[in-house]
């Protein structure tokens, strides 16, 4: 997920740039949503009609991604039948192969790799111990919804799905490598984090023995518009994948109005999409943000739209707003925690404190992992940053990097990189999603998916361990560091209010059904 960005010289570039290089007949990509959820078969003789190109048409859906140079594109298609409405995809314009054979149904176990000292976010939900009972089936397939992979990381070739793995950066899917390859470095690390091979070298994943396919849903600047989530989407349940990873918010809006008639339209087929593929059995999890703000009371929205950059206003928000895809009926939401453990009232051992920057809401926070914190969060165990360390592009630049020889020479160094954010959190809990369907899931004979994304989810939330709200906060952050003397408390909202944690230690805003714990899936150890 993308940090917010402030420059004047930048957006004085950007505007620069798009003042000499943007011609009057750049063709933008709109979305086309149909009525009744299904478009009709003569959708591209009306897009033509008015000036426009069919780029894809999700007929399951009704929703058509199309280009158009003509400026009166949204006003004629309006009158075209069945058309519920034309909104454009991005704030302004913008310069099959086989699938694979699924595997019998091994759940072999994994051991911790060399790197596993640095690994304090699986200790912490007690994956290595997991591992001892199954590392998953190589029958289970995760779609990484990010920048893409590294399709050369040794710590993750033997696991990719090339088969299944595509890019959607054009709104429809392309399957050669080159495309899904990942010049950016966030799905890479997600990536890592599900399932990093057992290969005694590196890191180990969530889920060691299973398989991932990148679904790139993104530019490479980490732009993940409506059509490339429409499609990836889309994509996962026609490859009928088992899990999706998704460690982004739906661009240009970070909350969508759903009072405002284009944002309605980005999000209803985003929804569609998601729901479609939930339907198919993919099981989605997303991770909640990291605006410090609570989705289910928003107040205030400061950096949308984000494209181009620096066009950001500052807009009130209610709740006819959401966060696509976290406040989606059936997504599985992540906050994230670091390592120190809360000030609570009890003596649970597994009580972690929310990560500082993390969003939350009592109606979108299902589960929380771990997903480091650099001020608040590095605990006896969070060594050396309390961040997150995953595999890595070697070309992409990491400024806090581990390096790896894992056979000699001829391979060279394999790259690793510590980060924070719900995006590292959401994948422990898709990387657990993968583990509990390659337990208990129908491997051979699935039906509509090898298990329902809502007993998926039942799973994952009555073997957390369950945590209450803290009754106190750190009065300083980590020492050495810009934050040493500031409290905790002085993170807040961008509406400038106070976070605030509501529920009991059931259910909460900050920490939902509380931490995720594998071991205990893996055992169906239920209740805490």
């Amino acid at each position: 997920m993308r940090s917010k960005i402030k420059s004047a010289a930048l957006a004085f570039a950007t505007l620069l740039v798009a003042a000499v290089f943007t011609p009057a007949a750049l063709a933008e990509t709109y979305i086309v949503l149909y009525k009744g959820g299904a478009s009709t078969a003569k959708a591209g003789e009306w897009i033509e009609r008015s000036g426009g190109t069919v780029v894809a048409n999700y007929g399951e859906i009704g929703v058509v991604v199309a280009k158009s140079t003509s400026p009166t594109f949204t006003q004629a298609m309006q009158g075209g039948t069945g058309i519920e409405n034309v909104a454009l995809s991005q704030a302004v314009a913008k310069v099959e192969q086989p699938l694979a054979v699924e595997g019998d149904l091994p759940n072999a176990p994994a051991t911790p790799d060399s790197l596993a000292a640095l690994q304090w976010d699986m200790r912490q939900i007690h994956a290595f111990e997991a591992h001892a009972t199954t590392g998953g089936s190589p029958a289970v397939v995760t779609g990484i919804l990010d920048t893409g992979l590294d399709k050369d990381h040794p710590d993750l070739v033997q696991n990719i799905d090339f088969s299944r793995s595509v890019s959607c950066e054009s709104g429809v899917p392309v399957s050669a490598p080159a495309a899904w390859d990942d010049h950016n470095g966030h799905g890479t690390h997600t990536a890592g984090t599900i399932a990093a091979a057992d290969n005694g070298f590196g890191i180990t994943g969530v889920a060691p023995n299973t398989k991932i396919a990148a679904v790139k849903s993104s530019n490479d600047d980490g732009y993940f518009f409506v059509e490339m989530v429409v499609c990836a989407f889309m994509h996962s349940a026609k490859v009928q994948l088992d899990v999706t990873n998704n460690s982004y918010f739906m661009d240009p809006y970070l909350y969508n109005c759903r009072n405002d008639r284009a944002q309605r339209t980005l999000w209803k087929a985003a929804k569609r999409a998601i729901d479609y593929a939930q339907k198919q059995g993919v099981t989605v999890v997303a991770a909640e943000g990291n605006q410090s703000d609570d989705l289910s009371h928003p107040q205030i929205d400061d950096i949308s739209p984000d494209f181009p950059p620096g066009e950001e206003v500052l807009r009130d928000v209610t709740n006819a707003c959401v966060v696509v895809p976290v406040e989606v009926d059936g997504v599985i939401g992540v906050t994230a925690v670091g390592n120190t453990k809360q000030v609570d009232g009890d003596d649970d051992p597994n009580d972690y404190l929310k990560s500082y920057y993390s969003s939350y809401g009592v109606s979108t926070a299902d589960v929380t992992a771990p997903g480091g914190d650099f001020f608040y969060g590095r605990g006896t165990d969070g060594q050396p940053f309390g961040l997150v360390l995953s595999t890595w592009p070697s070309e992409s630049f990491c400024r806090r990097s581990v390096k790896e020889d894992p056979a000699g020479p001829a391979v060279g160094l394999t790259t690793y990189c510590y980060l924070q954010g719900t995006s590292m959190a959401s994948p422990h809990a898709a990387g657990l999603a993968a583990l509990i369907i390659s337990r208990y899931g129908d491997l051979k004979n699935p039906q509509n998916g090898k298990m329902r994304p809502g007993q998926v989810e039942a799973l994952m939330q009555q073997t957390a361990d369950s945590q209450p709200c803290p009754t106190e906060l750190p009065l300083q952050g980590a020492a050495g560091s810009s934050r040493a003397n500031t409290p905790y408390a002085n993170t807040r909202r961008p509406s400038g209010d106070l976070q605030e944690c509501q529920g009991g230690p059931g259910h909460n805003s900050w920490y939902g059904s509380g931490q995720i714990n594998a071991l205990r899936a893996v055992l169906h150890q239920t209740g805490n």
